[in-house]
Formats: C-alpha cells, sequence, structure tokens
C-alpha cells in the first residue's frame, strides 16, 4: 500500500501531542542539528529536498526563502497560513491536533534559516480548538526555554503568535493574509512587490503552509537528498490528501507522490461503497479541475497532474460516484466562489455570481439555449483577469466540469430537469432555493 509516514509518524500515539512526549520521541533534535548549521545551510538543505509548497501553489520551498533580499535592515517576519478554507482540504487541522510541536519545530528551524524572529501562525477563524492546542504547545515551549528570548539557548530570539482569522476564504491567498494581520479587510494585494520584499508591515516575509513547516524537521533528520529521493523529480518526500465524499474510509493520509488516485480510492480508502463505481475525482480541492474515471491512474502529483490539465492543490481529494449530478456539483462550488469573492475585482465579483445563476437554472430546468456557450464564455471572461487566484479557482472547475461532463448539461438543457434525485429528497428545492449570491 503506497502510505507513508514520515510526517505522521508519531501521529495518534499518547503523550506527543505535549513536550514531554514529542520530545522522548525525538522532538527538537531537528532544530538543535539546524542552530549547528549557518542559516545558509539549512535553506540549501531544503533546496536538496524538493519541498514544495503543500497550501496549493506548490512553489519550491527552499527557492521562495532565498528570495528574501540580502543585507536589508528591515526585520523579517514567518508567516503560517493555517487558513485551510478550500472546500475538501483539512489537513493542516490536523498537523496541528496530532503533532502541535511537530509544527512549532519546523516554524523555529525556518526562522533560523531565514532570519525572523516573530511567527505568525494564522489559523481559520473556526478552528478554535486547534488555536487553543497550538498556543499550549507554545507556552509549553516558552516555558522550557525552546521559543522566547533565547532560541534554544541560542542568542536568537523567537516569538510565535497566534491569529484567528474571521473565517474568509480570500484569506488564504498571502497577501490577503498578510493585510487581515495588519488588522485591514483581506483583499489580496498587486503583485510585484512580493511578499518575499515586501510583506507584513512592509517588510520582508515569507508565507508557507502548515503542512509545509510541519515537514521541515524531517528534512532536517534526514537530509535533503535522503527526503528528496522519497518523491519524484521534481517534487521531493511525501504529502498529505484529505480524501471525502463516496469511500468507505475518508480520512488524512500521507502518501509518496507517486501514488495514483486509482489507488487512493481503492486501495487506501475501501474503494466505493454501494457497489457503485467512481464516475470524477476532484484531486486537490474544489477549485482543481475534475477528473473522470478514466483518469484516475494518474499520480498525485504536481507534474503529473498538470500535464493532463489539472492540479494538486492542497490536496483535498473529493471522491464522486456515479450516483452524482455534475451539474448540481458545479452549482455548489459556483455557489461557494460567489459568496467568497472579496468583490476586488470586475471579473470575478460579478462573473462568479452569473455562472452560479446559470448553473442554478440549469439543475432547475429553467436555462436557455445559449446558456451553455454562455456559461463557458464566462469562464474565459474570469481566467487570469484578477489580482488573485479565487477568479481561476472558480472558473477553471466549472469550465472542466463542462468540458467533461457535457453530455449532463445537455440532459438538463434538453430534459428541463435535473435528470439525477435529489440527494435530501422533497428538502433539496427547499434547501437549494436561496442559495448563491444574487441568484434569481
Amino acid at each position: 500500500m503506497p502510505l507513508a509516514n514520515v510526517l505522521t509518524n508519531h501521529w495518534g500515539e499518547p503523550g506527543v501531542d505535549t513536550l514531554a512526549g514529542y520530545q522522548q520521541r525525538g522532538g527538537y533534535g531537528s532544530l538543535r542539528k539546524a542552530l549547528e548549521l549557518a542559516p545558509a545551510q539549512v535553506v540549501d538543505e531544503v533546496k536538496r529536498s524538493n519541498l514544495r509548497g503543500r497550501g496549493g501553489a506548490g512553489f519550491p520551498t527552499g527557492l521562495k526563502w532565498s528570495f528574501l533580499p540580502k543585507d536589508d535592515p528591515r526585520p523579517r517576519y514567518l508567516c503560517v497560513n493555517g487558513d485551510e478554507s478550500e472546500p475538501g482540504t483539512f489537513k493542516d487541522r490536523y498537523c496541528i491536533e496530532k503533532s502541535p510541536h511537530q509544527l512549532l519545530e519546523g516554524i523555529a528551524i525556518t526562522a533560523w534559516a531565514i532570519g525572523a524572529h516573530t511567527a505568525y501562525v494564522y489559523l481559520r477563524g473556526e478552528l478554535a480548538t486547534q488555536a487553543r492546542i497550538l498556543e499550549r504547545a507554545i507556552d509549553e515551549a516558552r516555558e522550557a526555554g525552546i521559543l522566547g528570548p533565547k532560541l534554544c539557548g541560542r542568542d536568537f530570539a523567537l516569538e510565535v503568535h497566534v491569529h484567528l482569522g474571521a473565517g474568509a476564504y480570500i484569506c488564504g491567498e498571502e497577501t490577503a493574509l498578510l493585510e487581515s494581520l495588519e488588522g485591514k479587510k483581506g483583499w489580496p494585494r498587486l503583485k510585484p512587490p512580493f511578499p518575499a520584499v515586501s510583506g507584513l508591515f512592509g517588510c520582508p516575509t515569507i508565507v508557507n503552509n502548515v503542512e509545509t513547516l510541519a515537514t521541515v524537521p524531517a528534512i532536517l533528520a534526514m537530509g535533503g537528498e535522503r527526503y528528496a529521493a522519497l518523491g519524484t523529480e521534481k517534487s521531493g518526500g511525501t504529502r498529505l490528501v484529505s480524501v471525502s465524499g463516496a469511500v468507505r474510509k475518508p480520512g488524512v493520509y500521507e502518501i509518496t507522490l507517486d501514488t495514483t488516485f486509482r489507488q487512493i480510492v481503492e486501495e487506501i480508502c475501501g474503494g466505493v461503497p454501494g457497489g457503485r463505481k467512481v464516475k470524477a475525482v476532484i484531486p486537490g480541492g474544489s477549485s482543481c479541475p475534475v477528473l473522470t474515471a478514466e483518469q484516475l491512474d494518474v499520480a498525485a502529483e504536481y507534474e503529473a497532474l498538470k500535464a493532463i490539465g489539472s492540479m494538486a492543490g492542497s490536496g483535498g481529494v473529493v471522491v464522486l460516484d456515479e450516483s452524482t449530478c455534475m451539474v448540481r456539483v458545479a452549482w455548489r462550488i459556483a455557489r461557494f466562489y460567489a459568496e467568497e469573492s472579496c468583490g476586488q475585482c470586475t471579473p470575478c465579483r460579478e462573473g462568479t455570481p452569473w455562472m452560479a445563476r446559470i448553473l442554478r437554472h440549469l439543475e432547475e430546468g429553467r436555462a436557455a439555449e445559449g446558456d451553455l456557450a454562455l456559461l463557458k464564455g464566462l469562464t474565459g471572461s474570469i481566467l487570469g483577469r484578477t489580482l488573485c487566484p479565487l477568479g481561476d479557482a472558480a472558473a477553471m472547475p466549472v469550465r472542466a466540469f463542462l468540458d467533461k461532463f457535457r453530455a449532463e448539461f445537455e440532459a438538463h438543457l434538453r430534459e428541463r430537469r435535473c435528470p439525477f434525485p435529489h440527494p435530501w429528497g422533497e428538502q433539496a428545492d427547499e434547501l437549494f432555493a436561496g442559495a448563491g449570491r444574487g441568484e434569481t
């Protein structure tokens, strides 16, 4: 079975969420090893690991760290993106719940490597439980002298703060996250300048995902080259996937990067219940173009998915079986992005509710001839025309559903109804009736 245990090695063991339990299993040993190296050596080790950001973009982590300007007198900041608002993704909250000190160790190593004395962990507002767990771990680490005025006794101060957002999806975008941290409305910034040059409070800033930083201790422990060898040529190591939908065993799993979606569904998650067949898989969260049942032998890896027109995203794998209406799924996704648009960019502000409205009309049998062409045209008017990726995140899945399951869209239009049973029977019309901003 293609499971791995680099990041999740001690998850679930009694006491591993406490400082004592974590140290009994070798915790903070990687930090002490890092502190014996020059910061540039730590950056080089992470470069050798081929670790790519696990938040969605998949940008090489060590390369990102190296973009910080040299000999800049301004303070440097480390921001940890734990907003995790992508529908279908729930791995980062598990990282915090299962082993909060693992994340703190990764933060400390990264702060040493980039010369940051202050780190902020930005969590989605609904993750109050995870915030309490992490704050307790921070208190333990400060009392033990690991964090605080002297990092493990070294003349290097590091303070880590937890910040709860207000539950806005847009704040998962790194510059909107920075705006929110500064106490402003979470609107994405125009780039360049990039955060590495002008980020939090106008200072050089690195923004990394929770899973990305939780992986750093393992890289220091085993060495960058050995970690890289666990993955593929351009994507080192392992990654977490959050699997939900039509599978017998949903959950968070650590996989090797050559693992295929067929293996995830059939071997790891026990297949589809009820003897039904897989119809489609969303490979990396709701923003990623859907895969058909014929595409399940592709690896859950950045380059492999890119080659077939999709993305690995944030690892949110959603399995859809043959009883699922693809129009209804596309509508549900479009409604989400219409509600979460910050409204700064006209194509996103106006286009996302328009897409949701057309999909609703299709689902309710009220669509007109030409609506499918209009829907595809709308996706083209949004893609690549917004300040941040939310516009693309809204348009890409709708276009993929339309292109790959066009026969279902045409059946809705032709029959002027949804050919699939509503999942909640007579309640469905009432539940769907008011959904989506500005829909009529």
